[in-house]
């Protein structure tokens, strides 16, 4: 496995590189031992590879994976679409393809376009929220690439399971202040209250750490609402994830309601021989307190495909 850093960087990752895939850059890093089965861990609606927290990563690594982590296109350092406008929001939230700026096909081949990139057949790929519709319609689009599926906190794509308690959507689409850190950090503070896990609190240093770091690599609104818009125009996924043939994990918190367990236990019913995993008491993230049992999953459904 080969990579290539390009003379630029975001700030507080110096060792970003960058995959050219089509009309976009897609920024990336490498964790661990490139000798190492790939672990391609994708993010979510709005949010930076920073959110795959380095602690996170080197347990992952200590596992024996070689984790790399992206921005997906219109977030972080990767390209920022900014001529494609901001998608009108009955657009956006009922999925109307009026001006739709790109797909999460689009997106899932952006990962797969990092794999070519760095010289990697085959990787187990794990996404949360909007990063598992991304690792599930990679895992549709380009089955030989995909060697285990985990899917975090995600659904199917079906309107049934697409719609958010009122309290949640209304923090998730409140304009999070960007005129200063001080004030992104406070709304990423409300945000996560609203949708975090009411039995594992998160740490508010650590989430003001992650968001600062975002916050000085660059935040997208209207990025954010673009992969939005691609999120509610693409078809179920359920008959496609049927074809699915490799080993795979849904996991999901019983308090989430952002997307509802519904959604997790929908896309293992759609998954063939697919593992549900439900964590009582967790929300719409990723809790510390979790993160070994997060990890003991990844490393066994990775083995079952023969790690």
């Amino acid at each position: 496995m080969t990579t290539e850093t390009i003379g630029r960087s975001a700030p507080a990752i110096p060792e970003v590189s960058f995959a050219n895939v089509g009309e976009v850059e897609i920024a990336f890093d490498v964790h661990g031992d490139p000798a190492d089965p790939v672990l391609l861990v994708v993010p979510g609606l709005g949010t930076q590879m920073v959110y795959w927290d380095l602690p996170l990563v080197e347990m992952l690594t200590d596992r024996g994976f070689c984790v790399v982590r992206i921005d997906n296109r219109d977030n972080g350092a990767s390209t920022i679409l900014r001529d494609r406008g901001k998608p009108l929001f009955p657009s956006m939230m009922f999925g109307l393809p009026l001006d739709l700026a790109y797909t999460l096909n689009d997106m899932a081949a952006d990962a797969v376009g990092v794999l070519d990139h760095i010289g990697v057949d085959g990787a187990h790929v794990v996404g949360y929220s909007m990063g598992g519709m991304i690792a599930q319609t990679m895992a549709i689009d380009h089955p030989e690439r995909v060697l285990s599926l985990t899917s975090m906190m995600s659904r199917t794509g079906s309107r049934v399971d697409a719609l958010p308690g009122v309290r949640e959507l209304a923090a998730l689409m409140r304009t999070r202040p960007t005129e200063s850190q001080e004030s992104y950090l406070r709304g990423m503070e409300t945000l996560a209250r609203v949708i975090g896990s009411p039995d594992f609190p998160t740490d508010r240093e650590r989430l003001r750490q992650l968001a600062s770091i975002s916050f000085e690599r660059g935040i997208y609104l209207d990025g954010t609402a673009r992969q939005l818009h691609a999120i509610n125009c693409q078809p179920k996924r359920d008959k496609a994830l049927g074809r699915v043939d490799v080993p795979t994990v849904v996991i999901h918190g019983s308090a989430d309601k952002l997307v509802f367990p519904r959604g997790g236990r929908a896309t293992a019913r759609a998954i063939p021989g697919a593992e549900l995993k439900v964590y009582e008491g967790m929300g719409h993230d990723i809790p510390e307190q979790l993160w070994p049992q997060f990890v003991d999953e990844i490393d066994r459904v990775a083995r079952r495909a023969g790690k």
